[in-house]
């Protein structure tokens, strides 16, 4: 199964991609540990990390096993699939304006995924990471991109995923979901209230590709001290849309 629970179609796929997340998380991870956290024998773990170890996947450091730099290569070509200079500038630019770490997410099949962060600020961290699967029901960057799917999309999409509660103040009800939905196509922007991390506050505007189809999001994320009221609601909201128009002007002519 994968992080949401859903059954992958090749098991032993599923569990060589499995390890390797769990390896990415740990910063590197020995058999037993490997064992503890996927529920296999430690027999078993040996023989799949000895496969990715045979193929340069992983690397081994004493008894513990860390990503190889051949996932290098993975990483620039995703990246290639955007204006990354353009994207990653901008993003940058907008965590020193805005004093707040800011994030790129773009959607990908079911998922939306955070392709460029900047850390900044002493506020709160950051509620992912770079690679990181985030929800799109959760999480304004989500919303972001939910919302420019077309009905039939969103129906499936969400019928898939489900809408799986994180804090006390995550949307699960649908028809609620919908209504703040419509809300950020009125206005082109997206709220999280502490309903993915408790504490923690964002604003979100899409980036949208010439076909009026939700490229990715661009978010920005704050504790709920700096970022309630005006803060929220005006001051950042400006900021964040002028971002995104940026980098959507950059993926329509690339």
């Amino acid at each position: 199964m994968n992080a949401d629970g859903e059954q992958l179609g090749v098991k032993s796929t599923g569990t060589c991609f499995g390890l390797l997340e769990r390896v990415r998380v740990r910063g590197g991870a020995g058999i037993s540990e490997l064992a503890r956290d996927t529920g296999l024998s430690k027999s078993a773990v040996h023989k799949h990390v000895q496969t990715l170890s045979t193929l340069g996947f992983l690397v081994r450091e004493g008894d513990r096993y860390h990503l190889s730099f051949r996932f290098l290569a993975f990483a620039r070509q995703a990246r290639d699939r955007l204006p990354f200079a353009r994207v990653e500038s901008t993003v940058r630019d907008l965590a020193e304006t805005t004093d707040h770490t800011t994030d790129f997410l773009v959607r990908e099949n079911d998922a939306v995924v955070c392709a460029v962060q900047t850390p900044a600020g002493t506020g709160a961290g950051p509620e992912h990471g770079e690679g990181s699967v985030v929800p799109a029901h959760a999480t304004a960057g989500g919303k972001a991109v939910l919302a420019y799917l077309d009905e039939a999309e969103r129906d499936a999409l969400l019928e898939r995923r489900g809408l799986p509660r994180y804090t006390e103040k995550t949307i699960t009800d649908r028809a609620r979901l919908e209504e703040e939905l419509q809300s950020v196509r009125d206005r082109r922007v997206a709220f999280g209230r502490e309903e993915f991390t408790p504490g923690v506050h964002a604003v979100a505007s899409p980036v949208l590709g010439t076909d009026g189809r939700p490229v990715g999001s661009v978010s920005v994320v704050g504790d709920t001290r700096q970022m309630s009221g005006k803060r929220l609601e005006e001051d950042v909201v400006g900021l964040v849309t002028s971002a995104a128009k940026t980098i959507e002007r950059a993926v329509r002519t690339a």
